[in-house]
Order: C-alpha cells, then structure tokens, then sequence
C-alpha cells in the first residue's frame, strides 16, 4: 500500500506558528513520526508540504497515475478556500483523509467552511498531530470514519 501524506500552507512551520493552536512539534518531527508508523504497519508514504495551491493540485493528480491508494490531506488555510483541490480530489477519484491539527470547530467562524471535505472519505479534525496516524490507520484498514 502507497500513501500520500500532504500538507498545504505554512504547515511548514510547525513549531513556531502558534504552539497553542498546532503544539510545539516541528514540521520535521511530524514527518519523521509518519514514516515510523507507516514503516510499523508495513506501508509506503510519502510526504509533501507546499504553500501553493498549484503544487498540492499537481501532486493529486499525480498521485493517480503514481498509483496511490490513498492520500492524506492537511491542506491548511486551503480547507476554506479552495474549489481546485476539492475538484483535483474528486477527479481522481483515491479514498482522501482531510486532517487538521486544531479544533477548528472552536476557532474563527471562517475555519468551519470546508470545501475539500466533500471528496473526502473521513475528517479528523483536533486530535493534534496523531491525527494524521488516525488518518492513515482508518486509510490502510479501509473503513470509513
């Protein structure tokens, strides 16, 4: 089994942007806890993190002709905005996890507006950075949150 992890704008800076909301673990370490799970469940992933909307489309589609079978999606401020990435899920058509490292719920009322999750088989939202292991646990045991 292949996944993708990916993760969109200034999720790169884990660990300093606002330790409240998203801990004090840095971009780095979560990809580092990633790889040691997928390796303890015996998979394949790869990890991705852009500030562009264009590079998260592209490696969507890429994931379809790379043959993913799944894709794991924390696409930052993108979640409230982003039609393309919604429509970039739909069109390939590969079961997406949307993640998201804070309670949105409780914050700003614009972060309750996720477009993305429409094309999405689950969303788990507030669990911290576990959030992404849920993510790929619910991917590789095919169920549906």
């Amino acid at each position: 089994m292949k996944l993708l992890v990916l993760n969109g704008p200034n999720l790169n800076m884990l660990g300093i942007r606002e330790p409240a909301h998203y801990g004090k673990q840095t971009y780095g370490q979560v990809v580092e806890m990633i790889e040691a799970h997928a390796a303890a469940r015996g998979v394949e992933v790869h990890c991705l993190q852009s500030n562009h909307e264009g590079d998260l489309v592209d490696w969507i589609q890429d994931a379809y002709f790379k043959e993913y079978d799944g894709i794991v999606i924390n696409p930052g401020a993108y979640t409230h905005t982003s039609i393309a990435l919604l429509d970039a899920v739909k069109s390939v058509g590969i079961p997406t996890v949307e993640i998201h490292i804070s309670k949105v719920q409780e914050r700003e009322d614009f972060r309750q507006i996720s477009y993305i999750r429409a094309a999405c088989v689950a969303a788990i939202i507030g669990h911290g950075t576990q959030g992404y292991l849920e993510a790929m646990d619910l991917l590789i045991d095919g169920g549906k949150a």
